[in-house]
């Protein structure tokens, strides 16, 4: 890998990867900041910051930032996720400064303009509205909600109506001076860069960050709470996602809840896909999936099917959350990691998802992690460590249920407990009739 790093004297990190043969470059800003970081009172204004760093700052207004990048065939975006922000830009390899400028511009000299913020505001708001309008957005939304009951890292990211309408630029300017500090910025290009150009370009346009805040940026530590929400909608379809305390990123069973994900619901070949959705029709998408944290995680299962198959789906669900727990085969462990190798070989052919990467990496453990590193962790994983996991996850914790649609049908969740409480096959007669 042609792989450099370098932090400035500022406290800025900047890491680049050349790929050659390339001749465009994708690179961008990485913050290890993001909704986790808000206050009460500032519920989704990570995500407001990251629209209004576009709408204009001192040397340009919002249109002229667009047509720069645009003149040039280039683009740019953000985004803005639980515990990072990021904005990045793809251009062409003779247009690496210009690219360089514009996010330092947003980033260092936005406006904040009044008139642009009220605008904005709304743009969220139906933003928010869509939101509320999309049932499998929704479904996700109440899932981490009840998960993390009462607690930041389960709100929306969106904010809502209430405390979006509420900000003003000063608010904005609080969050950013708090947050977006060299110590905690990370500023990566891959494809056609060259280091040391790239450095210095870095160096020279970012000089006016903060090194860090007076007041450090913190967040509670999470508390995985479970329960369930249900919201009846007449809908022609129901939207049901099964959750279970997870693990962070640096536990010992990260990598192994992943593999896990993988089996049981991670492709056409995975056993939710070919015993749900192939042998029984019970619905038209189901997967599994693990999202990792700082400090914790959430194993969860979405189902998308008719309102009528709910009381055959849960117990067919929970049937297969209990083989697991029983029985893996050395096959799947081995298809599963020839997945994850090939996700992350054909991800270095992508400039952008190398970029992207490498700051992921920067930020959860500081330092780049090479694919062979990555493999070796993937390589210890047992069968046996396998249906432990499984074990602990599914059957030793309180589940989170989140579900919206025609719920009739759908088992209360103390029969759904009760089900994974017991030990040997869940009966599925019982459960289906229990609704």
């Amino acid at each position: 890998m042609n792989v450099e790093c370098t932090r400035l004297q500022s406290g800025l990190t900047v890491v680049t990867e050349n790929m050659p043969n390339l001749e465009s470059a994708a690179l961008g800003v990485w913050i290890k900041s993001g909704s986790r970081n808000e206050t009460e009172a500032e519920h989704g204004i990570a995500h407001l910051l990251e629209h209004m760093a576009f709408k204009g700052t001192a040397r340009r207004t919002a249109r002229e930032i667009a047509e720069e990048i645009e003149n040039v065939g280039g683009e740019v975006n953000a985004a803005t996720s639980t515990e990072t922000t990021s904005y990045y830009a793809r251009v062409l390899k003779d247009h690496t400064g210009l690219a360089v400028d514009i996010l330092a511009d947003i980033l260092t000299e936005s406006a904040f303009d009044e008139g642009e913020l009220e605008r904005e505001k709304n743009v969220i708001l139906q933003e928010i509205g869509a939101a509320e309008d999309t049932p499998d957005d929704v479904v996700f939304d109440r899932f981490s909600g009840v998960a993390y009951r009462d607690q930041t890292i389960g709100r929306p990211i969106l904010g809502t109506p209430e405390t979006v309408m509420g900000f003003q630029p000063d608010d904005i300017r609080a969050y950013l001076s708090r947050n977006y500090t060299t110590d905690r910025m990370f500023v990566v290009g891959a494809g056609a860069v060259d280091h040391q150009a790239f450095v210095t370009q870095v160096e020279e346009r970012f000089a006016s960050l903060p090194q860090s805040s007076e007041a450090p940026p913190v967040f509670e530590t999470a508390r995985y709470t479970g329960g369930e929400v249900r919201e009846d909608r007449d809908l022609m379809d129901t939207q049901v996602l099964l959750g279970f305390e997870g693990k962070a990123y640096h536990a010992r069973d990260f990598y192994c809840s992943q593999i896990l994900a993988n089996i049981l619901g991670g492709g056409m070949s995975s056993r939710l896909f070919q015993e749900v959705r192939e042998n029984r029709g019970l619905c038209y998408s189901v997967y599994a999936f693990h999202w990792g944290f700082s400090d914790t995680g959430i194993f969860g299962i979405h189902a998308a099917t008719g309102g009528e198959n709910l009381p055959e789906l849960m117990p067919v669900l929970i049937e297969e959350l209990r083989r697991a727990s029983e029985k893996i085969d050395q096959q799947e462990i081995e298809r599963a990691r020839a997945q994850i190798r090939a996700q992350l070989l054909m991800g270095q052919e992508s400039p952008a998802a190398r970029a992207g990467q490498m700051a992921r990496q920067m930020m959860l453990y500081g330092r780049l992690i090479s694919n062979q590193e990555m493999m070796d962790r993937l390589a210890g994983i047992t069968t046996e460590r396998l249906t432990d996991l499984a074990g602990r996850l599914f059957f030793d914790t309180t589940p989170t249920l989140s579900a919206i649609g025609p719920l009739e049908q759908l088992a209360p969740l103390p029969d759904i407990m009760g089900s994974l409480s017991t030990s040997g096959a869940p009966d599925v007669k019982a459960l289906a009739a229990k609704r």
